[in-house]
């Protein structure tokens, strides 16, 4: 019968000593001191929208922050943590552009409040009518996927009040 020992050492470290180890900071400490020193929150929301709309003008950039404070997610699939959830339509635009030799690929939303809606009114009709139809997705994309169809119906009515 073969034992094991309770002090195994892996990489020539005890188990025993390095689960007692306080020198290595605990994650929450860590975030909490960079709240402390002043060090801003990352918003995903703004980060989002300067990768499709680097040249849109300010009252589309204020309508998508709203939209996606509104919805709790936004047209990119990026979640408030920075995960990319699933590859959203409007980045499959901008792959599409890039792809097709468009000199501005990532500038997605356009310059006027007009090609924002033309924008997101391809993205929502690309996410209703995808070219794989019958493609089996986990219920988190379809979570995802349903979020970010709330998040271009809701920016669509904030461009059309524009």
């Amino acid at each position: 019968m073969m034992q094991v020992s309770v002090d195994y050492k892996q990489n020539n470290i005890s188990y025993s000593s390095v689960s007692k180890d306080t020198k290595t900071p605990q994650f929450m400490k860590v975030v909490n001191t960079q709240k402390d020193q002043g060090i801003p929150e990352i918003n995903y929301d703004e980060k989002a929208f300067d990768i499709v709309g680097p040249n849109a003008p300010q009252c589309v950039k204020d309508a998508w922050i709203e939209s996606a404070r509104q919805v709790g997610a936004n047209g990119l699939g990026i979640s408030h943590t920075g995960m990319y959830n699933h590859i959203s339509q409007m980045i499959v635009q901008r792959i599409v552009n890039d792809y097709n030799g468009k000199s501005n690929s990532s500038d997605i939303l356009g310059n006027s409040v007009e090609s924002a809606i033309q924008a997101t009114k391809q993205a929502l009709y690309n996410l209703d009518h995808p070219l794989e139809p019958n493609t089996k997705k986990s219920i988190e994309v379809q979570q995802a996927l349903m979020k970010e169809r709330e998040f271009y119906v809701v920016f669509l009515e904030k461009l059309g009040k524009l």
